[in-house]
């Protein structure tokens, strides 16, 4: 078992998004790898999927797919 480096799964993340919403894409998953406990990581999670998701459909697939590689 590992834990994966957040700085891979952000990049693997943001190859999905345009350069036009990279940005505030990747100040939203701060949110999620900056919460203080995994609940507050869980919830920001999924508020982020629900807001990116229908832009970009797979941008956050791996993070539910890898939630036990990445959390602590």
């Amino acid at each position: 078992e590992y834990q994966r480096c957040i700085v891979h799964q952000v990049r693997n993340t943001l190859k999905y998004v345009p350069d036009k919403d990279r940005k505030a894409f990747a100040t939203d998953l701060k949110t999620i790898y900056q919460a203080s406990d995994e609940k507050k990581a869980l919830d920001a999670l999924d508020r982020v999927t629900e807001k990116w998701t229908p832009k970009y459909p797979n941008s956050m697939k791996r993070w539910k797919d890898n939630w036990d590689a990445i959390s602590p």
